[in-house]
C-alpha cells in the first residue's frame, strides 16, 4: 500500500482588517464539548511505541468513538496551543481573529464553505506532517542497526522495552525462542512501583499476549506485498498511522465495524452506531452524558456518515468518511462547521459568530474575555 501525500499549499498575504475587532466585541459562549486534546498529549508517554488511539484528523478513534477534538484540530492545527485558559484574554481573541483572516481567502468578512474546505484541507496536511516527523523518530529507535528495515521481532523488544520490561531479557528470550510470558510479568509488576527510568506507571506496564497479537495482525497489514515482514520507513509510517494509506485505512475501518456490527453484516445500522459503551448510568450525571453520546452519534451518522441516507452505513461510506484527505467529507464538513455559528443562516460565517462560538472552534470559552475588554472601553 503506498503512502498517501498530503496536498500542501501557501496562502496569499491577506488584510488583517479584523484586529480592532478584537477590542471590543461583547459577545457570549455556547456550550460545547470539552477538548481533551491537551490532557492527550500531557499523558503521552516520550518513548511511547504503541500505535496512538487517536489520530488527529481523523473523525472517529480507533475504537470507533468520536473524535472530540475534531473541529478544534482541523480549524486550528498547530495553534491549538494558543487558546489555553491562562492565556490573555486580548491575545487569545486576537488570535482567533488571525486565524478568520487567513481563512477568509478573498478577505470579504466572511468564511464560505469553500474557503473553510481548503482550510479543513491545509490543516489535515500539517497533521500529517508530524505524523510523519513522529514516525521518523520512533522508526530510528527501533532501526538500531540503520538498515532501513525493521522486522517484528525488533519492534516487539523495544515496545516491551517501553512498556518497562527489560530490554536484554526480552531479546534473550526472542532469540531463544523462548515463551515471554508478558501476562505473567505484567501482573507481577503490579507491585513494584512506578517504572523511574522510563516514566510509565503499573497501568501503562501492562502488556498482555492479546495486546502483541493485534499489534502483530497490525504489523502484518502494512507490510507491503510481497510480504516480507520487514517494515521500511513508510510502512512503518503506516502501521502507526493508518489514515496514512489506502489498505490500512481500509484495516481500520474494517475492526471499527467488526467491534460495532451486532449482527455480522458487517455494515451499521443507527441503533447498532449509537449503542452506548459497556456501562450504566448510575446518577444524572451519566445519564446526560449518554444523552449525548446518543444525541451526537446519531447525528453524525444521519448527516455525514451515511451518504445515501438509506439508514445504513458500508465499509466504503465509513471509510470515505474516515479519510482525512477526501475533500467531498471536508467540504461537509465545512457546512457543517458553518451551521453550528450561522445564527443569521446565511451559509457564511462572520467574525461576530467565530467569537460567540469560540468553544466550538477553540475549545476555551472567550465570553469572559469578551465582557472583561468590553468593561474596560
Amino acid at each position: 500500500m503506498a503512502s498517501r501525500q498530503a496536498p500542501l499549499g501557501g496562502l496569499a498575504p491577506r488584510c488583517l482588517w479584523l484586529l480592532g475587532a478584537v477590542l471590543v466585541m461583547d459577545v457570549s459562549a455556547r456550550p460545547a464539548n470539552h477538548s481533551s486534546a491537551r490532557e492527550r498529549a500531557a499523558n503521552r508517554e516520550e518513548n511511547e511505541m504503541l500505535p496512538p488511539d487517536h489520530l488527529n484528523g481523523v473523525k472517529l478513534e480507533m475504537d470507533g468513538h468520536l473524535n472530540r477534538d475534531f473541529h478544534q484540530e482541523v480549524f486550528l492545527g498547530k495553534d491549538a496551543g494558543g487558546f489555553e485558559e491562562d492565556a490573555g484574554p486580548r491575545r487569545s481573541r486576537r488570535k482567533l481573529m488571525l486565524i478568520f483572516s487567513k481563512v477568509d481567502l478573498n478577505t470579504d468578512r466572511r468564511i464560505s464553505a469553500k474557503e473553510m474546505q481548503h482550510w479543513i484541507m491545509e490543516k489535515t496536511a500539517e497533521h500529517f506532517q508530524e505524523a510523519i516527523a513522529e514516525s521518523r523518530a520512533h522508526f530510528r529507535a527501533v532501526d538500531p542497526d540503520g538498515d532501513g528495515h525493521v522486522s517484528w521481532d525488533e519492534y516487539k523488544v523495544k515496545f516491551l522495552a517501553s512498556k518497562g520490561h527489560d530490554e536484554r531479557e526480552v531479546a534473550d528470550k526472542i532469540k531463544n525462542k523462548w515463551d515471554l510470558n508478558v501476562d505473567e510479568e505484567s501482573k507481577g509488576s503490579a507491585s513494584r512501583g512506578q517504572c523511574g527510568a522510563c516514566g510509565s506507571t503499573d497501568a501503562g506496564r501492562e502488556v498482555g499476549e492479546e495486546v502483541l497479537e493485534n499489534l502483530k495482525d497490525r504489523w502484518y497489514q502494512a507490510d507491503n506485498p510481497p510480504p516480507d515482514l520487514l517494515l521500511t520507513e513508510s510502512e512503518f509510517l503506516s502501521f502507526l498511522h493508518p489514515e496514512h494509506s489506502r489498505g490500512m485505512l481500509q484495516f481500520m475501518v474494517k475492526e471499527i465495524i467488526r467491534d460495532l456490527d451486532q449482527d455480522g453484516d458487517k455494515k451499521l445500522s443507527l441503533s447498532e452506531f449509537i449503542s452506548l459503551p459497556v456501562g450504566t448510568v448510575e446518577n444524572q450525571q451519566g445519564q446526560d452524558v449518554d444523552d449525548g453520546w446518543v444525541r451526537d452519534r446519531k447525528r453524525e451518522f444521519e448527516e455525514l456518515i451515511d451518504a445515501n441516507h438509506d439508514g445504513i452505513v458500508t465499509m466504503a461510506e465509513l471509510e470515505d468518511y474516515m479519510d482525512p484527505m477526501n475533500e467531498f467529507s471536508a467540504l461537509n464538513e465545512a457546512k457543517q462547521m458553518i451551521a453550528i455559528a450561522d445564527e443569521n443562516q446565511n451559509h457564511f460565517l462572520e467574525p461576530e459568530e467565530v467569537l460567540k462560538y469560540s468553544e466550538f472552534f477553540t475549545g476555551s470559552k472567550l465570553v469572559d474575555y469578551a465582557r472583561s475588554v468590553h468593561e474596560e472601553f
